[in-house]
């Protein structure tokens, strides 16, 4: 089963990273409150951002690599995959 990095896109223009085996269950448990500390204060409005890996621990490493990105640098990133996404990537508002 794969493992996805996704990014949140969360109320205030912050981002919040994380990863998962099911990013639609995991976006709804942030969105209710009920997925992290910074999503209770600062709650998700879509997601914006999924990359999919085979194994836990890749997922894992992309995660904190992202971690320390800029919020400058998770936006393009976000953005680099917004120009080569399909119409429907399952991607969008919780």
């Amino acid at each position: 089963m794969p493992y996805y990095v996704y990014i949140l896109f969360c109320r205030g223009g912050t981002y919040y990273t994380g990863y998962t085996k099911n990013v639609q269950e995991r976006a709804l448990l942030h969105a209710n409150g009920r997925g992290a500390r910074y999503t209770k204060s600062h709650p998700p409005l879509k997601v914006a951002y999924v990359e999919t890996f085979p194994t836990r621990s890749e997922a894992m490493r992309r995660e904190r690599a992202i971690k320390k990105f800029s919020h400058q640098q998770k936006k393009e990133l976000i953005n680099s995959q917004k120009s080569k996404d399909a119409p429907d990537s399952g991607k969008g508002q919780i």
